[in-house]
């Protein structure tokens, strides 16, 4: 009767619990139903409960100057707060209202919780404590983009991984942007695999995968940024199929019956004609990538864009966005029944459990429902008090319903029930795979699929292998293996790479093979600082996150340097890193131009320890931050500079007494340093660690960049 993942159990938003109430009054009361209600869990994301205990994302001290972001842990039966876990967000461009809309996703067998932070920041954390035990900050390591639309994916847990998605332009050939999903060891956190969905998508998205076992093995059915439906294998990343259903980005999380029929929504531009938004059924059974279409059926006209479709027999309940339900017939996709409108707008997923359907809108009221013959009929309708605002999803455990609202989480039920199961119930099965008569090997995975190692290190990788369904097999014995390195490296008969003991930063490629099966990881060799980047070898450097696709190397005044370019679909205003996230305490110097002959200037930056200095070129400005859409720190003087002038920029980032403090300073190249800084400001919520790098939005010029250097503090 747990509930650890956002949409069940099951991924399918049912619970099989019985005997749960079918009316509350929000205003509270001895007969309202109303066991609890926290204002601390009080936000948009959708909450889970596991082992009696309930977790959700939620803005920290919103307003002052540590606004944040945490998890939260509370007593699933009394709602004592247990545990918090606060962190930063940097170097984002979500709007505060945004924060918190992620998901926290459980994991049982190990008694952890994983929670991707609104600024890309990967946890995992321990589930009784709270105690983070491992962390990938995935803007600064893959390019994860935090974007204005605040889209950030739930994570999914699969037997020993931990899967996550989002769009990212990381380095070299993953350069450019992709919808890309990330499958990490959930024990250790390494990286077992990485798979990139089309390039240069329309979108970031919060789509949510869902993995079922169809015709013998897992699948993962996941919507993406570029307006397609896959189907991954999850333990290799493997894509098996696509299917495009919108133009733009999907959403909404799709359903799978025991079939292996997917049932798909979009709100977008469909691929062909004028209509708005749809409703898909693909035969993935049939679907690969070189057949023709496995879709079986399609209702258009209906903007399902946020609101998760509902599986339930062989009806389908959509919500669209305007908050009209709508029930289709599975196998024809025809109308069954008239719509029903519950409100204005609709954000959150349908609940189906002890045989009805909750629901709450956007503005707050809360339905149940129960499925006839002809469609739905209302059982309890109740408006919840002002402020209360939906955006995440009801669920029930152990005989209870919580409904996250932005003015608190309340808990719903009897107090004398603590909940039971259907007995006839055939949605506990386990999902199987046939047992796999195929011990060949067709697929090697290679762990960790990427990493930073420094020079003269060394890092042992470990080998996987599958058949073609994706089931493991048993692995060869080393002395089988076939391994090799390229670049300045050695690797050994038992995988263990050792990286050249030369300084400069570079790329390896560690190369895994069996007969004719192989996989690849990629390595990044980055040094000890101090860092010089002088350009001299005419390469924008391959190391660089979300670099290549941005930039390109020329010749400027004679001199070899990079250039952020005006021409970039969606990524004029981003950010790029240089090296491990772990690095605190140093100084980060680059000489900057715009160039000639614009009539507004960009904006450009230098970033140290998740901080930026940007010399802005509309308003004028130097200015020191760390959150671009919040500014709960920030501290700016006038600066006045021109196009076709170079500068020199210089940030130094340190935590002295608790505190972080921050010193930036601008000046004309080849003059002489000034010896006092332009400009200090300090953060009392201090990001501790960052990877250096590069801020530009080069939407009004190009920005040349030369003589990038980065020193430890003295």
């Amino acid at each position: 009767m747990d509930w650890p993942a956002w949409n069940g159990l099951h991924q399918d938003h049912v619970s099989a619990e019985t005997g749960l109430v079918d009316r509350f009054d929000p205003k509270g009361g001895d007969d309202s139903n109303v066991l609890f209600k926290s204002e601390e869990a009080a936000g948009i994301s959708t909450p889970v409960v596991m082992n009696g205990r309930l977790f959700t994302i939620v803005r920290d001290q919103p307003g002052s100057i540590r606004d944040a972001e945490k998890v939260i842990c509370l007593d699933a039966q009394s709602g004592e707060l247990l545990w918090e876990n606060v962190y930063n967000v940097f170097l984002s461009d979500l709007p505060a209202e945004r924060v918190g809309w992620s998901n926290v996703c459980g994991d049982p067998e190990s008694s952890r919780v994983y929670a991707l932070g609104a600024c890309c920041l990967f946890q995992c954390m321990d589930a009784e404590t709270g105690k983070t035990l491992w962390s990938h900050s995935l803007s600064e390591e893959f390019g994860m983009l935090s974007t204005y639309g605040g889209r950030t994916n739930t994570p999914v847990v699969f037997e020993d991984l931990v899967i996550i998605s989002g769009v990212t332009t990381g380095w070299d050939s993953a350069a450019r942007p992709a919808h890309r999903f990330f499958a990490f060891d959930k024990i250790t956190g390494l990286l077992a695999w990485t798979t990139s969905t089309r390039p240069l998508p329309e979108d970031t998205t919060y789509s949510t995968p869902v993995i079922r076992s169809i015709d013998g093995q897992f699948v993962m059915v996941a919507g993406a940024g570029d307006g397609n439906v896959y189907g991954i294998q999850p333990r290799t990343g493997k894509i098996l199929w696509s299917e495009t259903i919108s133009r733009r980005g999907i959403n909404t999380t799709a359903a799978v019956d025991s079939d292996g029929m997917v049932f798909a929504t979009h709100g977008e531009e469909n691929p062909e004609g004028t209509a708005m938004g749809a409703v898909v059924c693909i035969e993935s059974r049939y679907a690969s990538l070189d057949s023709a279409s496995a879709e079986k059926w399609r209702t258009e006209e209906l903007t399902v864009g946020k609101s998760s479709p509902l599986l339930v027999g062989d009806r389908l309940y959509v919500v669209e966005d305007s908050s009209r339900m709508h029930v289709l017939h599975t196998t024809t996709g025809q109308p069954i029944g008239k719509p029903i409108k519950l409100g204005t707008a609709m954000r959150g997923s349908l609940l189906y459990a002890d045989g009805k359907i909750y629901a709450a809108t956007s503005t707050g009221i809360f339905h149940v429902m129960r499925p006839t013959e002809n469609g739905v009929e209302t059982l309890f309708k109740v408006r919840l008090p002002k402020g209360h605002d939906v955006g995440g999803s009801p669920i029930v455990s152990h005989g209870r319903l919580y409904l996250p609202t932005t003015g608190g989480l309340y808990c719903i039920g009897d107090p004398a029930q603590t909940g039971s199961l259907a007995q006839n119930d055939t949605s506990l099965a386990e999902e199987s795979e046939v047992s796999p008569k195929d011990d060949s090997i067709a697929q090697l995975q290679l762990v960790p699929a990427e990493a930073i190692v420094q020079p003269g290190e060394s890092l042992s990788m470990r080998v996987f292998a599958f058949n073609a369904n994706g089931d493991h097999v048993p692995t060869p014995d080393l002395g089988d293996i076939r391994f090799h390195v390229s670049g300045d490296a050695t690797i050994d008969g038992a995988g263990v790479v050792r990286a050249g003991n030369g300084n400069t930063h570079r790329a390896l490629t560690v190369t895994a093979s069996i007969d004719d099966v192989s996989a690849q990881s990629r390595l990044r060799v980055v040094g000890s600082l101090p860092w010089k980047f002088d350009f001299s070898d005419r390469e924008v450097p391959v190391t660089w996150i979300g670099a290549r696709y941005r930039h390109e190397a020329r010749d400027i005044d004679g001199d070899p340097a990079i250039v952020k370019i005006t021409t970039i679909p969606k990524g004029t205003r981003s950010q790029t890193w240089f090296g491990p996230t772990a690095l605190h305490d140093y100084t980060i110097t680059a000489d900057v131009k715009a160039a000639r002959g614009t009539t507004k200037l960009p904006d450009m930056g230098v970033i140290a320890q998740r901080y930026t200095l940007d010399l802005m070129g509309e308003s004028q400005q130097l200015q020191i931050r760390t959150w671009a859409a919040q500014l709960r720190m920030a501290k700016s003087v006038p600066f006045e500079w021109r196009a076709d002038q170079w500068y020199t920029l210089k940030l130094q980032a340190s935590v002295e007494d608790e505190v972080a403090v921050l010193r930036g300073k601008v000046w004309k190249r080849g003059e002489t340093e000034p010896s006092d800084w332009t400009l200090t400001a300090i953060d009392e919520a201090p990001n501790r660690e960052g990877s250096p790098g590069l801020f530009g939005n080069a939407t009004n010029a190009e920005i040349f960049i030369d003589n990038v250097n980065v020193v430890a503090n003295e």
